[in-house]
C-alpha cells in the first residue's frame, strides 16, 4: 500500500500494523446500538442505495452480492460471531481484488484505514481480508465516505445496519473516534489527505 511521503515521520505510527486507536471499555456498551435502521432483507436495503457501498462484515458482503450488488468496498475476516463462517459464505464474501491487512479485535490499525481509502479511490470493487477483526472498521468508513454513500454492518442476530453518509452521521462517529485511546490526530491527517486527493 502507499502513502503520502509528506506527512511528517514524527506523525507516523511505528508500523501500520500497530494500533492507530484501541477502543475504550466506557464505550465497548454504547456500540453495541445500531448506528442506523436495520434491514433483514438486502434486496429492501439496495433499494434505499444511492451512492458507493461499504460492506462491513463476511454475512453482510454475502448478502449483498447474493441480491445483485458488489460493494465498493468489503471488509471481511473470515469470521461471524467470533466463529469461522461457512463455505459458501467465505467463497462468496471474498470475491473481487483483495488487500490483506492485519487488524486486532478491539483496535484500528493504520493499514486497515490505508487499505479503505485504496478501496475507496479504486474504481473497482475491492475486498479488502482482515487478519483480526474489522468490526470497528464501520466508523472510519463512514467519516471516510462521500455524502450519499452507504456503510451497511451486520447486527448480531438481527440483521444489517444501513448508515447513509451525511454531514451529521459523519460528525457524530468523528465524536465517537474522538473517544477512543491513541493517536486520533494521526487518523484525521490520514482521512484529510485521502479527501484532498478525491479532491484534486
Amino acid at each position: 500500500m502507499t502513502r503520502d511521503d509528506s506527512t511528517d515521520a514524527s506523525e507516523r505510527s511505528d508500523s501500520p500494523d500497530e494500533p492507530l486507536l484501541s477502543l475504550p471499555d466506557d464505550l465497548r456498551g454504547e456500540l453495541k446500538d445500531p448506528l442506523g435502521p436495520i434491514e433483514t432483507d438486502a434486496a429492501i436495503l439496495l433499494e434505499g442505495v444511492s451512492g458507493p457501498v461499504i460492506a462491513v462484515g463476511d454475512v453482510v458482503t454475502y448478502h449483498l452480492r447474493r441480491a445483485g450488488l458488489d460493494p465498493d468496498v468489503a471488509l471481511v475476516d473470515g469470521r461471524t460471531k467470533r466463529e469461522a463462517v461457512d463455505e459458501e459464505i467465505r467463497e462468496v464474501a471474498l470475491g473481487g481484488s483483495t488487500l490483506e491487512v492485519t487488524n486486532p479485535p478491539a483496535v484500528i490499525t493504520e493499514a486497515v484505514i490505508g487499505a479503505l481509502l485504496e478501496g475507496l479511490e479504486d474504481v473497482e470493487p475491492t475486498t479488502i481480508f482482515v487478519d483480526g477483526e474489522e468490526d470497528l472498521v464501520a466508523l472510519p468508513a463512514i467519516v471516510a465516505a462521500p455524502d450519499g454513500a452507504s456503510v451497511v454492518y451486520g447486527q448480531p442476530d438481527e440483521g444489517m445496519v444501513h448508515v447513509i453518509v451525511d454531514e451529521e452521521v459523519r460528525a457524530e462517529m468523528r465524536a465517537l473516534l474522538e473517544r477512543f485511546d491513541g493517536d486520533v490526530g494521526r487518523l484525521w491527517a490520514l482521512l484529510e489527505d485521502a479527501s484532498e486527493r478525491r479532491d484534486d
